[in-house]
């Protein structure tokens, strides 16, 4: 494994991945430090304030961990477009008596200048970016801070972006990752590629450390990463049904339950592509929806709450990747470790 991690006191080469929306709690982090791994808080769609928060948490239980953070400028999406997705929707929300935003999309950065501040004066050893390369200032300001920048591409002309601003490392994200793709191009599906293949293409194009993430569900697949090129692997599904996952129990049920069988590709949930369970709202809607991040998140979110508190499975966002089938019951430890057996 590369010394970007091993000299900070982590042995095992699968790293648990931050996944936003509530999945990634404290004690998933604390349960990765805890086997040698090293699990990452996913500072998106929650405030500064409450990263801070989670950060605290960790540092006085003397946890190392990682931030990721959302970059990027938002997809624009023109009224109409919007007005038009929100009155196809409508009646969805009339079940819960939701009224959604019927007027101006919602744009936002995710708070992106209090997060760096944040980063920046919190001893952070680890950030990593998505959706978005910060400027090379946002970088070297990090590294000069002691902070160790990783950044998700999701193809070779990415990481040599990445590279160019001067990351330390990449985190390559293969299309069959669960949630949201890393993709700078998200007005169009990341392309179909096999990680193992994608992290030698990436390897190809730079030495710098990699993190292979997207649909690892067994030893072997981390292991045909490894060899492939990786330095080291990240899991995020296989962690959503484990004892420290903050994943609302319909999607951990629905993880397990025969009636899902297959993941799809879809901005359906917040107009940026992401891999999730095929259900009512991927298969209804897909088509339907318009691009435009983070506007279409802002307005389907209210129904995806209500929905969740509702366990109502037709319409949540059940973000997987395509090896959902291993997540299991346990520890995160254990999941961690199973992953790692044979590497």
């Amino acid at each position: 494994m590369s010394r970007l991690f091993s000299d900070a006191g982590v042995r095992l080469p699968v790293l648990a991945a931050p996944m936003a929306g509530g999945a990634s709690t404290t004690a998933l982090v604390a349960a990765a430090a805890g086997v040698g791994s090293l699990g990452f808080l996913a500072g998106g769609y929650k405030t500064a304030d409450a990263l801070a928060g989670q950060m605290d948490v960790l540092r006085t239980r003397k946890v190392p961990f990682g931030v990721n953070l959302f970059a990027g400028d938002p997809m624009p999406i023109s009224d109409a477009d919007h007005r038009r997705y929100a009155r196809t929707l409508q009646p969805e929300a009339d079940r819960y008596g939701l009224r959604l935003n019927h007027g101006t999309p919602v744009a936002d950065d995710d708070g992106w200048a209090d997060k760096i501040d944040l980063v920046m004066g919190g001893d952070v050893a680890w950030v990593s970016f998505t959706f978005g390369i910060p400027d090379q200032a946002v970088v070297r300001a990090l590294q000069r801070s002691g902070t160790t920048v990783l950044q998700n591409v999701t193809s070779p002309t990415e990481a040599r972006q990445a590279a160019e601003v001067g990351v330390d490392g990449l985190v390559v994200q293969a299309s069959a990752a669960g949630g949201h793709s890393a993709t700078l191009s998200p007005d169009r599906p990341p392309a179909p590629v096999p990680l193992a293949d994608l992290v030698a293409r990436v390897r190809r194009t730079t030495a710098l450390p990699l993190v292979a993430a997207g649909g690892i569900a067994t030893s072997a697949d981390a292991a045909a990463a490894l060899r492939a090129g990786a330095d080291a692997t990240m899991i995020g599904t296989l962690l959503l049904r484990t004892e420290e996952s903050g994943a609302s129990p319909a999607h951990q049920r629905a993880l397990a339950d025969p009636a899902f069988a297959t993941t799809v590709l879809t901005r359906a949930f917040t107009g940026r592509p992401a891999r999730a369970l095929r259900n009512h709202f991927t298969d209804r809607y897909d088509l339907l929806a318009p691009a435009g991040y983070p506007a279409v998140h802002h307005l389907t979110a209210p129904l995806r709450k209500a929905a969740a508190e509702a366990g109502d499975t037709r319409l949540i966002h059940l973000w997987a990747g395509t090896g959902y089938r291993e997540a299991k019951q346990e520890s995160a430890a254990r999941t961690l470790e199973r992953i790692a057996a044979r590497l």
